[in-house]
């Protein structure tokens, strides 16, 4: 630079040209947020986007056929072939298909007996049912180009909803109206119990929806990451984007092998918990022995 020489760069094309360092960078820019910009004006959110396939209205209800509701019946399909191959081809040295949903039946079994006890086991097929549907419905819309059903927020919180009315309606039957002790901790004193009724009543309440946003708040945003990660691989310069290409590719592992079955072992392990609850009354039994 002292001799007065400056550092250039030739730019592809029929003329070949030298531009000095600085110019060719300022370029590169230039058009990285031109690109930038136009991929970005996309949402990061538009994939969570639902759009009819199949308009059906019944009596002024909307049961429209859309992609989340083809995903769920790919779910239930799937679901279903397996177990049913994995049942039908039982033998006394199990396959790979037979032991996967052995190990599956032992640990659902496992997570009934720790929070349920013997009793729970009633309910086996409802909690194996809803953590398989989870689980693959977690899994398949990892997919490029399908849906994750768990990231709408009324499909979680249907399944909340269920669960929590079911455990009222479970504790009502078993206890009656002693089911309203559990609006009371064991052992809390008298004179503290017109703080603590509404204290576990707003707890109460608070379980189906804290159910239902768990599950739904996990799944976008890990998918929304993946989104804004993916916009970054294709507008950023082809020196950069291994970056961003990188993540993606460590995030997509991590949603696969960690986040996608801890959140509906999350989800079903809590739901075996408000049942436990409406068996054992939060506790009154074990203290009133």
């Amino acid at each position: 630079m002292g001799n007065g020489r400056r550092s250039c760069v030739r730019r592809r094309g029929r003329d070949q040209e030298c531009v000095p360092v600085g110019a060719a960078v300022a370029e590169d820019i230039t058009r990285f947020n031109r690109k930038y910009e136009s991929t970005m004006e996309e949402s990061p959110l538009h994939p969570f986007e639902l759009h009819n396939w199949i308009p059906i209205s019944l009596g002024g209800l909307d049961i429209s056929i859309n992609k989340a509701v083809v995903i769920m019946w790919v779910v239930v399909s799937l679901v279903a072939v397996l177990m049913v191959m994995a049942g039908s081809a039982r033998k006394l040295v199990p396959g790979k298909l037979q032991s996967m949903a052995e190990m599956m039946v032992d640990f659902i079994r496992g997570i009934i007996m720790d929070t349920m006890g013997k009793e729970g086991m009633r309910f086996f097929p409802l909690i194996a049912t809803l953590f398989l549907f989870i689980l693959f419905c977690n899994l398949i819309g990892l997919i490029p180009g399908s849906y994750t059903v768990t990231s709408q927020i009324v499909v979680t919180g249907v399944f909340a909803l269920t669960v929590y009315t079911l455990s009222v309606i479970l504790g009502f039957y078993l206890h009656g109206i002693k089911f309203l002790g559990i609006l009371i901790p064991p052992g809390t004193p008298v004179w503290m119990m017109p703080l603590m009724i509404p204290i576990e009543l707003v707890s109460q309440l608070a379980r189906p929806v804290s159910l239902a946003v768990r599950l739904f708040a996990n799944m976008t945003a890990g998918h929304t990451i993946l989104a804004v990660l993916f916009g970054m691989v294709v507008s950023l310069p082809f020196y950069v984007s291994w970056l961003p290409f990188a993540a993606t590719l460590f995030v997509n592992g991590l949603e696969v092998a960690l986040i996608a079955p801890i959140q509906a072992y999350i989800f079903t392990v809590l739901t075996c918990v408000y049942l436990g609850d409406a068996f054992h009354l939060h506790g009154h039994e074990e203290h009133a022995h």
